[in-house]
């Protein structure tokens, strides 16, 4: 069973900078993909980033393509999203998740297996 958690959220101004971290444990060489979701009102969570262990290949979405960057460190089994130029409309809680199966939809929430708690993050004057 794999476990994850979350950390680096904050509170930051219009045009700021966050980092935030994902640790997982229990099972992680079964991963195929780690992820960053974030709540989309009467929708699935929103797709953010992921990136892709065998290879680290990296997606995002267009909302925040050029702004985010997601990365990982195999060796501490950590993914990080690097958030530069963040705006009112990144308020949310960010959500840490990975498939444990190459099936499915890699950008859909409901095909992520494992979650952790969430971090919250708020850009605001």
């Amino acid at each position: 069973q794999v476990q994850l958690v979350e950390s680096g959220g904050g509170l930051v101004q219009p045009g700021g900078s966050l980092r935030l971290s994902c640790a997982a444990s229990g099972g992680t060489s079964n991963i195929y993909v780690m992820g960053w979701f974030r709540p989309a009102p009467g929708k699935e969570r929103e797709f953010v980033a992921r990136i892709h262990l065998s290879d680290g290949a990296t997606y995002y979405a267009d909302s925040v393509k050029g702004r985010f960057t997601i990365s990982r460190d195999n060796a501490e089994n950590t993914v990080y999203l690097q958030m530069n130029g963040l705006q009112s409309e990144d308020t949310a809680v960010y959500y840490c998740a990975v498939k444990t199966d190459p099936f499915g939809v890699w950008s859909k929430a409901r095909f992520y297996d494992h979650w952790g708690q969430g971090t919250q993050v708020t850009v605001s004057s």
